[in-house]
């Protein structure tokens, strides 16, 4: 008997399965990206463990060193650029970590590997899910940092804002980048750490200084030179990833 869902060829013998027109096909690059960003969104949610962990040790960073180092005004600057972005950087290690380590449980990793997903579209999700992690954390480490350190908020939160934008794609595209790298390995948090720290050090150096001298007083628009370069380690670490992680994965 002829199965019901499927259309019949000239003979009258089934073809398959029927399936909407609207349904046929593998999403697009973009839908595959967006639904892995869905999914790690939506376990954050409803776990808060990347958030908590993370955002935790970025605000004990930035408390412990506003009491370390910070001596006086004029110190500000100086402390105060490098205990942001060291917060960031740490934190950033915590966040790569609990986001593999959930690709790692229960084979969830092999799973995805085993769909019809672009690799380069995995990178993507994986990248953008941690870019938004990121971008939250520091919006409680940079106001914490101005309360400790005495900051005038409206003179220099805008600029603490534009280079955080510039500088933190390119930390989120390189540790996804050797995140994936790292997750299959034994010694994986270690590894991660001992890989990732020098290839985010130009970015974070950048960083350091173009925040530097926006504390010391520069204006943003004289910083230009300093984003440029971050933009460039932007485009640089995300097309790597893009044309890279595919064999990465395979390896």
């Amino acid at each position: 008997m002829r199965r019901m869902d499927a259309p019949a060829d000239a003979e009258g013998k089934a073809e398959g399965p029927y399936v909407p027109a609207g349904q046929r096909g593998t999403p697009s690059w973009l839908t595959q990206a967006a639904i892995l960003v869905r999914k790690d969104v939506a376990i954050e949610v409803r776990t808060g463990e990347v958030l908590v962990t993370s955002g935790f040790f970025a605000v004990l960073v930035v408390v412990l060193g506003s009491l370390a180092f910070y001596i006086g005004p004029e110190t500000k600057s100086q402390v105060a650029a490098g205990v942001i972005w060291l917060a960031v950087a740490f934190a950033s290690v915590l966040a790569l970590g609990r986001l593999w380590q959930r690709e790692r449980d229960d084979g969830a990793l092999d799973g995805i590997l085993t769909t019809p997903v672009s690799r380069s579209a995995l990178f993507a999700g994986k990248a953008v899910g941690l870019l938004a992690f990121l971008l939250l954390i520091e919006l409680v480490v940079v106001p914490l940092s101005m309360l400790f350190f005495s900051l005038d908020v409206a003179l220099v939160g805008p600029g603490l804002l534009t280079i955080a934008l510039v500088a933190t794609p390119g930390v989120a595209a390189t540790g996804t980048l050797f995140g994936a790298m790292t997750a299959r390995t034994r010694a994986r948090d270690l590894v991660l750490a001992v890989v990732l720290f020098p290839l985010l050090s130009p970015t974070l150096l950048t960083a350091v200084v173009a925040t530097r001298e926006l504390l010391g007083g520069t204006p943003l628009g004289e910083l230009g030179d300093y984003l440029r370069i971050l933009g460039v380690f932007d485009v640089a670490f995300v097309a790597a990833g893009l044309g890279l992680f595919g064999t990465l994965m395979e390896a």
